[in-house]
């Protein structure tokens, strides 16, 4: 894939970039290094290679998805002025 410059400039607009007539041959050039390298990655074989979070082989660290209070809320409130049941008590702010 080639870029060409009415292109290039579609793409400054899309990305509300504002490109002179002189920087639109050189954002050109870039643009297609960069689509010739993704071609280039799309040479690699990768069969059978596992997804990687790191170059070391190592496990996600997962915790398990479940629903709960938190089981802290005296914790949060221990260091308020005043609280009733667990929840903060403010001054009346509105009448």
């Amino acid at each position: 894939m080639s870029v060409d410059e009415t292109t290039v400039r579609r793409i400054a607009h899309l990305a509300r970039i504002a490109v002179t007539d002189e920087e639109v041959g050189p954002l050109k050039g870039e643009l297609n290094a960069i689509l010739a390298f993704v071609e280039q990655l799309g040479a690699v074989y990768v069969e059978g290679v596992e997804p990687m979070t790191s170059v070391t082989p190592m496990r996600m660290k997962k915790r398990a998805d479940v629903v709960n209070d938190g089981g802290r809320a005296s914790d949060i409130v221990a260091n308020a002025p005043e609280t009733e049941d667990n929840y903060f008590l403010v001054p009346k702010v509105v009448e």
